[in-house]
């Protein structure tokens, strides 16, 4: 915000026509400007010169951020923000699955041996896995299988406390989800092949479905009307594509179901953030 006396030097600055004056505001106007995005530009350097991912950027998320997602996850599930965090905290500190996932991703080519890896949203994906213990989720889009792993973690957590459930990942190429090893792959399997096709042979009911393959708002949409049917009662539709298009959006309302976004806020990362399309029943 600008202060009483910056305003006057502007004002000041303004009242005067000449050449000279309206540069000299120019000068200032964008410098002030640029001062909102100097650390994210310190951020780029040091990421351009390190040893890091090239893709699927991996960060932390600011506290206050981590507090706003626990909100918003409450609001969904009728559960306490106490309970939430503890999720969180559940998964941070799990260090099996961060061992794991980093020794792992060092055998893939566009990685750094020193690549500094965190979940970012993900958390967000297993505290409702861990809330709704599901029999089936369904993750379009894997990728390496990072998501895979946070989602069969939270369901092996599900299982030691009685509840069984699955997870189906689907993509269209076939060296997906290499990460995706024992224990993890104990719950969970990647289904090869064009996601329509492979969502139009599943006949059980759907409890957790997340969309992140194809960023096409149309090819989202499709998804969305194939697992019309398939969804349960108390599904949620999870978007990970709803920072950029409102494909999620249209098929709640379509569906008369409830839609909520999260935006990420990144923590010591260049990245501007993705979020989360939150869908769910009325």
């Amino acid at each position: 915000m600008l202060n009483n006396g910056l305003r006057k030097l502007i004002k000041k600055f303004l009242l005067k026509k000449n050449l000279l004056s309206k540069f000299l505001l120019f000068i200032f106007k964008r410098n002030f400007a640029y001062s909102y995005f100097r650390e994210k530009n310190s951020l780029i350097n040091n990421w351009a010169w390190g040893d890091n991912e090239l893709s699927n950027f991996y960060y932390d998320l600011t506290e206050i951020n981590k507090e706003y997602l626990a909100d918003l996850i409450s609001l969904v599930t009728g559960k306490s923000n106490n309970e939430i965090s503890r999720y969180f905290s559940e998964l941070l500190n799990d260090k099996d699955l961060y061992n794991h996932l980093k020794n792992s991703i060092r055998n893939i080519p566009e990685y750094g041996n020193e690549i500094k890896f965190a979940y970012g949203r993900r958390i967000g994906w297993y505290a409702f896995v861990r809330i709704l213990k599901p029999k089936l989720i369904i993750e379009t889009g894997v990728d390496h299988g990072v998501g895979s792993c946070v989602i069969t973690s939270a369901l092996l957590r599900n299982k030691q406390e009685g509840f069984q459930g699955s997870y189906l990942g689907t993509d269209i190429n076939k060296q997906a989800g290499k990460l995706l090893k024992e224990p993890y792959s104990s719950v969970g399997k990647i289904l090869y092949g064009d996601s329509i096709e492979s969502l139009s042979q599943i006949k059980d009911r759907i409890d957790i479905f997340i969309n992140d393959s194809d960023h096409s708002s149309e090819y989202e949409f499709r998804e969305y009307l194939t697992i019309e049917e398939r969804i349960s009662p108390d599904s949620i539709i999870l978007g990970d594509n709803s920072h950029f298009t409102n494909s999620l959006s249209k098929f709640s309302k379509r569906t008369n179901r409830n839609f909520l976004f999260f935006k990420e806020i990144p923590k010591n990362h260049w990245y501007p953030g993705a979020g989360i399309g939150i869908s769910f029943k009325k």
